[in-house]
C-alpha cells in the first residue's frame, strides 16, 4: 500500500513549500501519521541558509532541496513485512530526519522510540527536544547546593533550568538577551535571571558566587558570545555543558579550558548512537511524566501545517518564540 502525503520540501534559504509525495512502506520500515511537528533551532538555521556540515548524523546530504523535519509524532498505520517490535496502532516519537514536516511519514525503526505509557501524545510529539534537554540537565553533573548557570532561555535552556531546580541546585541562574524568555524562566522557577545586552553576567556571576565563579554552566544558546561568557564565569575546575549545536565557526578564548581544569561535558543525546538513546530516553522523559516538568507552557505558538510558511516566517523574526509547533 502507498499513502500520499503532503511534505515540506526546503527549496532554499526562505523558500519552504509543502509538495506532495508518495510514500511507499518497505519491508523494515513504518509509516507514521503524524499527530504534532515542532520546528527545531536546526530548522531555523537550515531555513535561513545556514546549513551544517554533513556528519552521519544524515541520512541526507545537508544542501537545497532539502526535505526538512524530525521533531514529531504520532501514530503508526503500517509496518513492513520484517518488522517485529512494532504494529499498527503504536504510538511512537521521531528520533530521526525523516522530512517529518508532513501528515504522515516514513522511517526505520531505530530512528523511532515509543511513547512511554501515560505520556501526553502533544508532548510527546516533541519527545526528541524534550529528552535531549531532560538528559542534558540530568547529566550536567550539578549537584545539591551548586550554582548553575544556563546560557539561553530557549526551549532546552528552559527544560534545563527546571531539571537542574529539581535536582537540588541552590541557585539557577538563565541568562539570554529577551525580556519574554527569562520572565518565563523566572515563572518556571529560575532563582535569577540576566539580560547580557544590560547587565554585566561575569561581574554579577562572581558577585553572588563570592569571586568563585559558576559551579556548572550550560551552553544552551549556540553563539560565539555565549560560548566565550560561559568560559569566563565557570569556577576553578567547573563544568562546562554543552548543549548547542554550533554549525559555523566561531573564536573562541580557551585559555582558561587548559589553566583551569575545565570539565566538559558532552550531553547531546541524539549525538550518541541509537542503541545508547533507546535506554536513556525513557529515564530523560520519567520527570517529565511525573509532571514535574513544565512543557506546555513553552508552547507558544501554534499552525496548521497548511501554514508552515507563515510559521516560519515567524519563527524567524520572532525570538521570543520559544517552541512553535504544526497540526496536520
Amino acid at each position: 500500500m502507498s499513502i500520499i502525503t503532503k511534505a515540506a520540501l526546503l527549496k532554499g534559504p526562505y523558500d519552504i513549500e509543502l509538495v506532495e509525495k508518495e510514500l511507499v512502506c518497505g519491508e523494515d520500515e513504518v509509516i507514521v501519521k503524524n499527530h504534532l511537528i515542532g520546528i527545531c533551532g536546526s530548522d531555523k538555521n537550515m531555513y535561513r541558509g545556514l546549513m551544517p556540515p554533513k556528519t552521519s548524523e544524515f541520512r541526507q546530504d545537508p544542501k537545497y532541496p532539502f526535505e526538512l523535519g524530525h521533531e514529531s509524532g504520532g501514530v503508526i498505520v503500517e509496518v513492513g513485512s520484517k518488522v517485529s517490535n512494532y504494529k499498527a496502532g503504536d504510538k511512537v516519537m521521531a528520533f530521526g530526519w525523516n522530512n517529518n514536516y508532513a501528515e504522515y511519514f516514513k522511517s526505520k525503526t531505530w530512528q523511532l522510540q515509543p511513547v512511554p505509557d501515560g505520556l501526553d501524545l502533544d508532548i510527546a510529539s516533541l519527545g526528541e527536544p524534550v529528552a535531549c534537554a531532560m538528559h542534558s540537565g540530568l547529566n550536567s553533573g550539578a549537584q545539591l547546593g551548586d550554582t548553575v548557570v544556563i546560557m539561553g532561555g530557549g526551549f532546552a535552556g528552559q527544560i534545563i533550568a527546571q531539571c537542574v531546580k529539581k535536582k537540588g541546585a541552590f541557585r539557577v541562574v538563565v541568562v539570554d538577551v529577551l525580556d519574554g524568555k527569562l520572565q518565563l524562566a523566572k515563572k518556571l522557577g529560575a532563582d535569577i535571571i540576566l539580560n547580557s545586552e544590560r547587565e554585566n553576567v561575569r561581574d554579577i556571576i562572581y558577585e553572588i558566587t563570592k569571586g568563585v565563579g559558576a559551579d556548572v554552566v550550560i551552553e544552551a544558546a549556540g553563539t560565539q558570545e555565549s560560548l566565550n561568557m560561559a568560559s569566563n564565569i565557570i569556577k576553578h575546575n567547573g563544568k562546562f555543558v554543552f548543549y548547542s549545536w554550533v554549525t559555523q565557526p566561531v573564536t573562541l578564548n580557551i585559555s582558561r579550558w587548559h589553566d583551569d581544569g575545565i570539565e566538559f561535558i558532552n550531553t547531546c543525546l541524539v549525538h550518541h548512537t541509537w542503541h545508547h538513546r533507546y535506554v536513556w530516553t525513557f529515564d530523560a522523559l520519567k520527570p517529565v511524566q511525573l509532571g514535574l516538568i513544565d512543557i506546555k507552557s513553552l508552547i507558544t505558538h501554534q499552525f496548521k501545517l497548511d501554514d508552515i510558511k507563515a510559521g516560519f516566517e515567524l519563527a524567524d523574526k520572532d525570538d521570543a518564540a520559544i517552541k512553535v509547533i504544526f497540526r496536520p
